[in-house]
């Protein structure tokens, strides 16, 4: 029901440069931290994920940055290597695709770990929209109006949507109902929103 001018008046028109330049430190100096306290556990990432299949270790595909710009993303793989022999696919709940040990790794987050280098790089934010496949975004732009205003700020391993929307954009629907909660984001982002968000995503977690 909205149109243009409620994203000229809401979405584009605010700098908030403070916020992004405070937000970028941040996001630095966390990763920074996360990565070493992450160093003892590593190790046995690497050695569970070679016991348990066959396939690289690190996980890299294509995702949609700040603006539509493409960046190689990566993660710990938590998935068979012939996950997508037929194809691009939605991820689903309870994927046949994923391994034992991704399983466990997607519970705790831990096969995002890799992903502190792509917030070092400044591809990611720790807080932003969930990162997008460029096959998808093609395609949900078509369905969805506005779909690339959630492109105006970076991606983040973490987000409004992500801790408050469906557990998986796994369909045109439910990516339709994130993209809501992606807006809010852009819309009200905050040093407050931000601390919220981290800790309802500790929160998810630990329980």
């Amino acid at each position: 029901y909205i149109q243009h001018v409620w994203f000229l008046e809401n979405l584009r028109g605010g700098t908030k440069r403070i916020y992004e330049i405070t937000k970028r430190l941040f996001d630095i100096f966390t990763s920074i931290v996360l990565l070493i306290l992450f160093i003892p556990v590593i190790p046995f990432i690497i050695f569970a994920i070679k016991i348990d299949s066959d396939g690289p270790i690190l996980f890299k595909q294509f995702r949609v940055g700040k603006n539509g710009k493409k960046f190689l993303a990566m993660k710990f793989r938590s998935m068979n290597t012939d996950a997508e022999k037929t194809g691009p696919q939605w991820a689903q709940k309870s994927d046949p695709r994923v391994t034992r040990i991704g399983q466990i790794m997607r519970k705790v987050r831990l096969d995002e770990i890799p992903q502190l280098i792509n917030i070092l790089r400044g591809e990611m934010s720790l807080i932003g929209p969930r990162p997008e496949r460029p096959e998808f975004v093609d395609e949900l732009k078509q369905h969805i109006p506005f779909y690339e205003e959630r492109l105006l700020v970076k991606p983040g391993l973490t987000g409004w949507a992500q801790v408050m929307g469906p557990s998986y954009g796994g369909s045109i629907q439910e990516t339709l109902e994130k993209i809501q909660y992606d807006l809010f984001y852009i819309k009200n982002r905050s040093f407050g929103l931000d601390i919220s968000i981290t800790l309802k995503t500790i929160k998810t977690v630990l329980s």
